[in-house]
């Protein structure tokens, strides 16, 4: 559910790639063996710091052969129970093949058309831009076609103890004052904004609210007892604890402002054994009423950019030659999860991890081993104290050539940063290793100061979640 900069936490946050040698080839039936597959859990665990640090990884096949669970390490740091089928994850963006199933499933039964305007739908008074005289579709949105930004460009912070701060209220009133800097339908950009939007107007045709529509027409349909916007008790006996970049408790995206009020773009609890469901009904293994809905999810399609993807309702399509993918990854502050499915070879895999290094090469690569897998780095960090009355020698906006403005500021005794709007990131809390170096706990992103001579601050290089060549921003503001 989170930022740009190739819309990492979408697809990955990992670094120095290295090839683990698969019995298969494109294009078969075979998947790893069980051992294989174990191995390259524990690979990954021991990159994150070994099981100690409390992660978990549940991998989750279907092929002809059957279903099969695999997984490596724990649920937390304090239960040693390894993760199983029925561990319960928060999912992230994979909700939104969720919120996509809803609309292809009233668009099959004739209640919504993928055309509609999704304006029709909504209250009176809710306003929704438009460009050129066109209006945005359930289509535009589905397919992050409609011109809408990726989040909202207000700036809450990650850790604010009151999300209700930032509510639906305020979401209706950015949508309704946003300027669309593209034409509906063209280009394509990954939007949080428009999947909350195509919740809000998918339940104001039913007249119900998102989740509780949600629940009755995908989640009880397909028979899923442990996917669901709260925790059950049942699965919060089975809940993995999220970890964040620096292997501490992370906050539940429940919890976050902005975040938890876009639960149709990624709100969702669930399992691997509830995915492979999900999965069983797209590769015909298990019949349902939505067969026909999910069919329509795959094969509904817009370019993207690339030649080798297309965007479908929800999924995202990979080509390679005569082969295809069908995938969606998903991403919190403190879990990762993605799905894949081969529906020629009717084969996929759902891999959740509760810890935020993305998981999306994992998936990939067990259907295409010719796709590289990438060595995540997670590490505990030492912080020390900074005298507070250091800290207006950091603040001040600096921009980055290409990216934008970073906004540098002053919270009571804390330094907090917040990157350019297009990156959808709230404001984190800086903290400091050294009195030029400072992390962010919540992802693997770093920032290093430049001092003066004269003891002033003029620069600073930031480096981004997913390891890129760190990005050099020249001070605009003097010290406040």
């Amino acid at each position: 559910m989170l930022p740009k900069t190739g819309r990492w936490i979408c697809a990955s946050l990992m670094f120095t790639a290295f090839v683990v040698r698969a019995a298969q080839t494109p294009g078969t039936n075979n998947l790893p063996k069980e051992t294989e597959i174990r191995n390259l859990l524990t690979e990954r665990i021991k990159a994150l710091g070994g099981e100690s640090s409390g992660v978990g990884i549940v991998v989750g096949m279907i092929s002809p052969e059957g279903r099969q669970i695999i997984s490596a390490g724990r649920r937390s740091s304090d239960d040693v129970r390894p993760p199983n089928g029925d561990t319960v994850f928060e999912i992230g963006s994979v909700t939104k093949a969720f919120t996509a199933l809803l609309l292809g499933e009233m668009a099959v039964k004739n209640e919504v058309a993928l055309n509609d305007s999704v304006a029709k739908y909504l209250p009176d008074g809710f306003k929704v831009p438009e460009r050129n005289g066109r209006k945005i579709s359930f289509l535009d949105l589905a397919t992050h076609t409609s011109g809408l930004p990726f989040m909202p460009n207000e700036p809450v912070t990650s850790n604010d103890p009151t999300p209700e701060r930032y509510s639906g209220a305020d979401l209706h009133q950015f949508v309704a004052n946003y300027k669309l800097p593209s034409d509906i339908g063209g280009k394509w950009d990954y939007s949080n904004v428009g999947y909350w939007l195509l919740g809000e107007g998918l339940a104001g045709r039913a007249g119900t609210d998102y989740q509780t529509l949600l629940r009755k027409r995908v989640i009880a349909s397909l028979g899923l007892t442990n996917t669901s916007f709260a925790l059950s008790p049942e699965m919060k006996t089975n809940f993995a604890v999220g970890h964040n970049a620096v292997l501490g408790p992370a906050q539940p995206v429940s919890t976050l402002p902005m975040y938890s009020s876009m639960s149709a773009a990624g709100g969702l609890y669930s399992t691997s054994n509830d995915l492979l469901k999900l999965l069983a009904v797209a590769m015909n293994y298990e019949h349902s009423s939505l067969g026909q809905a999910i069919h329509l999810t795959w094969t509904t399609r817009r370019p993207i950019s690339s030649n080798r993807s297309e965007q479908a309702l929800g999924w995202t399509i990979m080509h390679e030659q005569n082969d295809k993918l069908i995938v969606h990854d998903g991403g919190t502050f403190g879990y990762a999860s993605s799905i894949a499915w081969d529906p020629v070879r009717r084969a996929g895999v759902v891999v959740l991890s509760n810890q935020v290094a993305s998981v999306g090469d994992l998936a990939r690569h067990l259907l295409w081993p010719s796709f590289p897998l990438e060595k995540p780095i997670a590490t505990k960090r030492n912080e020390i104290e900074i005298d507070p009355a250091k800290l207006d020698l950091y603040v001040g906006n600096y921009e980055a050539s290409g990216e934008g403005i970073f906004e540098v500021d002053r919270e009571g005794d804390v330094l907090v940063i917040r990157a350019p709007a297009e990156w959808g990131l709230p404001k984190f809390k800086l903290h400091p290793e050294s009195r030029q170096e400072f992390f962010v706990a919540e992802l693997p992103l770093r920032v290093a100061f430049r001092f003066e001579s004269d003891g002033s601050v003029n620069k600073m290089l930031v480096y981004p979640p997913r390891g890129q060549r760190p990005i050099s921003a020249a001070r605009l503001t003097n010290p406040r």
